[in-house]
């Protein structure tokens, strides 16, 4: 994070409490913060409440209590196939969320231009369906529609957990440099503690619905206070 931005917040997130009923999975007084030009991971097990966390940060669950701040955020969603239209190419759906951000017509070209050479995406894609894209060419449509209205926040739900191990590492080289050049912050949620190591900044740990740690990512990697952090790292190392 660059030292112009400490203390810059852009999302922070205080005592959230959320519940799916009786015996379901829930938030209890969840607390974190993220700071402008920041990558911030969010690990836990499956189940742990990370993507219900995730849905109410961007208003998908409303919340039972606690609060939410943070500025203009956008999701970049793990399962691209689902949240694509496959009825309708990729300019469609460029030209359907600058239509919704209420972006005029005429600057909506060199705005898609713009995002197309910051996701690495030829142009001719523009007139392909989904199903004729590769997973990690949708991916980064994705990740496009995500940047299209310009947003100061991206909250990314397990985004390469579906991919082969090079388009990951592509898509995370993508993440970083997106996150370099545009000032961007990011809450990156996954499973793999890998993965988070050589992306985050900062990471929270999570366990049936508690942010059990927190610490810069080489404080809990190389130093971590709960045994449930340690059972995760220990999983991770012998994978």
């Amino acid at each position: 994070m660059d030292a112009n931005n400490e203390w810059q917040t852009e999302l922070e997130v205080k005592d959230l409490r959320f519940s799916y009923g009786k015996n379901m999975p829930s938030l209890k007084d969840v607390s974190l913060t993220v700071y402008k030009g920041q990558i911030v991971g969010l690990v836990g097990e499956s189940g742990s409440g990370k993507s219900t966390l995730a849905k109410c940060i961007t208003g998908l669950l409303k919340p039972a209590g606690g609060s939410i701040s943070k500025n203009d955020a956008k999701m970049i969603f793990q399962d691209t196939f689902s949240s694509l239209n496959p009825s309708k190419t990729v300019g469609f759906h460029f030209e359907e969320v600058l239509r919704l951000s209420k972006i005029p017509k005429e600057q909506r070209k060199e705005r898609i231009d713009r995002i197309l050479r910051k996701t690495e995406l030829e142009e001719d894609l523009l007139n392909h369906y989904p199903s004729e894209l590769s997973g990690g060419q949708r991916q980064r449509v994705g990740i496009g529609m995500a940047l299209l209205s310009e947003p100061t926040l991206l909250i990314a739900d397990e985004p390469v957990s579906a991919l082969d191990v090079t388009v990951q590492a592509q898509i995370l080289k993508l993440l970083k440099k997106l996150r370099d050049e545009n000032d961007l912050s990011l809450l990156f949620i996954s499973h793999d503690l890998r993965t988070v190591y050589n992306l985050c900044d900062y990471v929270y740990v999570m366990k049936n619905g508690i942010i059990v740690e927190d610490g810069t990512i080489d404080e809990v990697y190389f130093n971590p206070k709960e045994d449930y952090t340690k059972i995760l790292l220990s999983a991770a190392l012998d994978d």
